[in-house]
């Protein structure tokens, strides 16, 4: 990001606060990427091939759905924002679209998952299927939409 920063490639890397103690009792804070080896460039084929001859990034994708990614990244850049303590998921579970109703995340939508007797609202970055999660109680939740219908089974006679 410091050589897309000096080439002025407008690009995004979220990042999240880090904080852990030093074997000697310090609290240490650092800045670390949300999504390990991701960045969003923001232009078109000039500014691809900067990236790539910076050496540091060995593909850059084009995005079709452009409106759908900057709706996502501006979810995460405030979830970042208003310092929610954020997890990294990996890989979307299919579940209830949601909004959140109340409290300082009012307005957000995504899915929920449930992990370890949580209940977890995800937002995705929908093309690289990962996303951030963070914790939330079943009020806060109104469900948006049609909820996931059960898998048909093979209906066969013994």
């Amino acid at each position: 990001m410091r050589q897309l920063r000096q080439l002025e490639v407008p690009h995004y890397g979220p990042q999240i606060e880090q904080r852990r103690r030093s074997p000697a009792g310090r609290v240490r804070t650092s800045y670390v990427p949300l999504f390990t080896n991701y960045v969003f460039l923001c232009g078109g084929e000039e500014q691809r091939y900067q990236a790539i001859c910076t050496g540091c990034v060995q593909k850059a994708a084009e995005i079709r759905e452009v409106v759908e990614l900057v709706e996502d990244l501006n979810q995460i850049s405030d979830l970042i924002d208003i310092g929610a303590p954020l997890s990294v998921e990996g890989r979307l579970v299919p579940g209830q679209p949601v909004r959140v109703k109340n409290g300082s995340f009012a307005g957000f939508e995504g899915v929920v998952i449930r992990r370890d007797q949580e209940t977890r609202l995800l937002v995705s970055v929908r093309f690289m299927d990962q996303g951030v999660s963070v914790k939330l109680d079943d009020c806060q939740l109104e469900p948006i939409g049609a909820a996931p219908k059960a898998q048909d089974w093979d209906k066969t006679e013994v």
